[in-house]
């Protein structure tokens, strides 16, 4: 007898019961579910860095905000977490909903790498598509591991990489006139 495996495709209600706690972060991405754990210290140094330099520039110009691990909702089979964000004023107002979450893309999104195989994959692979899809204007791939920074910017309708930043070097995009901050702010030492 033959059989067929149909694949589960798991939604935002879903999460309403799974396990709530602080250790796990639950994303869904094109029906797949990822559940990570608490990330590293340094992930989290290295996330409230990048915040800060990107807040002293928006607190500066009162064009948008930055934020830290929103919830953004896509759809019902698309829900993340990203480690920070920036989206302007306007945009802002568009689409975050009363209970905070976002429900469209925000200009710039910034993930930085967590350990394995597994997390480099949804963060190079999946959330790379699923951004491009959903409209992000720039992404940003911070490796606290080889302290570099993969610059990704829509192109004809795609997220395309545009540079990779080492450490030492200088980051600047054209969301945001006038920002420009050293890879090494980003990093503990």
């Amino acid at each position: 007898m033959n059989q067929t495996v149909e694949k589960i495709r798991w939604n935002i209600y879903d999460l309403e019961v799974l396990p709530q706690n602080e250790f796990n972060k639950y994303e869904i991405i094109d029906g797949e579910l990822f559940v990570t754990k608490t990330p590293h210290r340094r992930h989290q140094q290295i996330c409230g860095k990048i915040f800060q330099q990107l807040n002293i520039w928006s607190e500066s110009n009162s064009l948008g905000e930055t934020i830290i691990a929103p919830g953004i909702i896509f759809s019902e089979s698309d829900n993340v977490c990203p480690d920070v964000v920036w989206v302007s004023k306007e945009r802002l107002s568009q689409i975050e909903d009363e209970a905070g979450h976002l429900t469209d893309a925000p200009e710039l999104i910034i993930e930085v790498l967590s350990p394995g195989k597994n997390n480099e994959r949804r963060d190079k692979e999946a959330k790379l598509k699923l951004y491009s899809v959903e409209g992000v204007k720039e992404y940003w791939i911070v490796n606290r591991f080889t302290k570099q920074v993969e610059v990704y910017r829509r192109e004809n309708a795609r997220l395309i990489l545009v540079a990779t930043l080492l450490d030492g070097e200088e980051i600047t995009t054209p969301l945001l006139p006038n920002f420009c901050c050293s890879i090494s702010r980003f990093f503990p030492s």
